[in-house]
Formats: structure tokens, C-alpha cells, sequence
């Protein structure tokens, strides 16, 4: 086992013993197999920049190893505004070094993005994430060099006052529990969001702590490794979607905005 794959919180690197960015279709299958895995979650942006998600209950493996070659059609309308609908027929076809096991459910899911396709097998140009991938692909084209880039994601948690360890406006940052709120949330995203395959520096309370009335907002922080930039991007829809399910499941709400 490689240094890259020892201690990979990812379990289906884990398993494979392999780099996610060499998962095949062969690797996913026989993941699914050996570990009783009952479901598979497309996911996907939309045009609103949310996460999408579309199920699939694993029939059998001729149905299991379709999708994951085929993908499935969407309604690329219903999508994007700027797509027509007559002719809206789109596909969302999977990315195999994507897949993670879905830490949220009860029952056992393995979770893929997944890249727009047209009618005619061509990756959907005005999609956001082919965007991307033919601006780097131009970069590499015109200098030989690879674009890496980094996301460094703060948020805010918002919560009634805490009137016995009292937060200090502005004053944040680098604080422990229980000066610093919440922090339970930041571990509990940190450690899905690392077994979901994301490449994670570090995470800390930040400066930007607010008291407004009888509610408080602590601002926190959760810095990722350069990867490769189209990986960065994904690494950074699935962290958001991470914390804002694990703050949901306290009954609290997240605010990605830089100021509040």
C-alpha cells in the first residue's frame, strides 16, 4: 500500500487500494459487492448552484453497471434557466474517481458526481464544470502548466446567545471550545468531508464573530489542499453541502457570505 492510499480516510480507496483518480467501473462495482452496498446517488450542480441528487435502488448488476456506463437522462430545462425546453434532453454520466460513501445515510450509499451530457454523447459546452475543464485545458495547452488552486471555505454558524461563555465581536480567531461555538460542527465536517475524498489542510474558529440582540454568529473556517482546480471545485460543493447537512441536523444555519 502506497503512502498515498495508508491512513486515506476515503474507504474506497481504502479498500481498492488505489488512488481515487484510477477508480474504473470494474473498481466501483466490485466496491458495491464486497461492502453491501444498496444505493447509488448521482449528484450534480445545477444552474442555481446547488447540489442535485438523483437515486437509484441497485437492482441487479446488469442494471447497476448500466447506469454507471450510461449515466441517466435529466431535464436540462428544469436545470438551467437558459436551456429551452424543447430541447432540454440532457445526461448526467458518472466520474468514477468522485465516488465516496455517502456518510449521512442509514443505508449503505455510494455517492458520484457527474459531468452534463446532449443528446448527441457531447459534454454539455455551457455547463459549469466543462467550462472549467476546457479553460484549464487551454492553460495547459498554451503554457504546458497545470492550474492547482486551493478552497479556503468560512462560515458562519448562527445560534441563540450563549450568555455563560460570552463570544467577543471580532475576536475569533484561532479560539477553543467553549469561547469558540459550534465547533463540534467544524470536527463533524471535517471528518466527512476527508472520507468523502476531499484533501483537507486544516479547520479553525475564525475572526468574524457577531453579536446581534440575543443571537450570536461564529465564523469558521476550513481550508483544502492544491489540487488540480477542477477538483478543487468539486471538493468545494461537496464540503458545502457537508457542513450545511451536519448544521441541519442541530437545527442551526449556515451563511457562506463573507459578511452578515
Amino acid at each position: 500500500m502506497s503512502d498515498e492510499i495508508k491512513l486515506n480516510p476515503n474507504k474506497i480507496a481504502s479498500f481498492l487500494d488505489k488512488r481515487p483518480e484510477d477508480f474504473t467501473k470494474r473498481d466501483i462495482i466490485h466496491f458495491v459487492e464486497k461492502n453491501d452496498i444498496k444505493m447509488v446517488n448521482f449528484r450534480y450542480i445545477g444552474g442555481d448552484g446547488k447540489l442535485k441528487l438523483l437515486n437509484f435502488v441497485i437492482n441487479d448488476r446488469k442494471y447497476l453497471d448500466k447506469i454507471l456506463t450510461c449515466g441517466e437522462r435529466v431535464d436540462g430545462s428544469s436545470l438551467f434557466s437558459y436551456i429551452d425546453p424543447s430541447s432540454s434532453d440532457l445526461y448526467v454520466v458518472p466520474r468514477y474517481k468522485t465516488a465516496f460513501v455517502n456518510p449521512f445515510t442509514e443505508i449503505p450509499t455510494l455517492d458520484i458526481l457527474c459531468s452534463y451530457y446532449d443528446k448527441h454523447g457531447e459534454a454539455l459546452g455551457i455547463g459549469p464544470a466543462n467550462i472549467l475543464k476546457k479553460a484549464h485545458k487551454t492553460l495547459q495547452e498554451k503554457t504546458g502548466m497545470q492550474f492547482e488552486a486551493l478552497g479556503e471555505l468560512e462560515y458562519y454558524v448562527s445560534s441563540e446567545l450563549d450568555k455563560i461563555y460570552t463570544i467577543t465581536p471580532q475576536k475569533g480567531y484561532h479560539e477553543s471550545h467553549p469561547f469558540a461555538k459550534w465547533e463540534i460542527i467544524r470536527i463533524e465536517a471535517m471528518k466527512a468531508i476527508s472520507e468523502m475524498g476531499c484533501r483537507i489542510k486544516y479547520g479553525h474558529s475564525e475572526v468574524g464573530n457577531i453579536v446581534s440582540g440575543d443571537w450570536e454568529y461564529v465564523q469558521h473556517e476550513i481550508e483544502f489542499l492544491p489540487v488540480n482546480v477542477e477538483d478543487a471545485a468539486d471538493q468545494l460543493v461537496i464540503a458545502k453541502w457537508a457542513i450545511r447537512e451536519i448544521a441541519y441536523k442541530y437545527g442551526l444555519e449556515i451563511s457562506f457570505a463573507p459578511k452578515i
